[in-house]
């Protein structure tokens, strides 16, 4: 039973963390493709909430479950499979890191020039860019974890 149990919060995890991504990289993309400062402020604030609360939680407990259930399941750890799926896990991590900096960076901006009531600084917009630059990578390399995770190609 204990392997169901950490295999089912190791998919609840990864869905949640899998989920917030996209669920935050979508409402973030739109309110900023509408340019209405003021939506972009609310959506910047809570994308920044949403990804430190679940995100956050889920880039910690998805290695710890994922690492004991290779220990449960008795697979070799240096299996291509799961050396694979820990490469992209960190290239993902390494993306998120300095998206969480931009999107608080966004949030803020956003926050001061809806405050003021004045467009968007330049400096927004070189943010935003490379917060999308990081989540395209990020994106497919949680795509090739999930494969990865189904498919444990041997």
């Amino acid at each position: 039973m204990e392997y169901v149990i950490v295999k089912w919060l190791h998919i609840l995890s990864s869905t949640f963390l899998f989920g917030t991504g996209i669920g935050s990289a979508w409402y973030l993309l739109f309110a900023v493709i509408s340019r209405n400062v003021a939506a972009i402020a609310v959506v910047t604030r809570i994308v920044v909430i949403a990804d430190w609360l679940f995100t956050g939680t889920t880039m910690i407990a998805q290695p710890a479950t994922g690492f004991y259930l290779i220990h449960l399941a008795g697979y070799p750890m240096h299996s291509a499979w799961i050396m694979y799926s820990i490469g992209l896990f960190v290239l993902a991590a390494l993306c998120w890191f300095p998206v969480v900096w931009l999107q608080m960076r966004l949030r803020d901006l956003s926050a001061a020039a809806a405050s003021a009531g004045t467009p968007l600084p330049p400096a927004f917009w070189r943010y935003f860019k490379g917060w999308i630059i990081l989540g395209i990578p990020a994106f497919f390399a949680f795509l090739g974890v999930f494969y990865l995770m189904v498919a444990k190609p041997m």
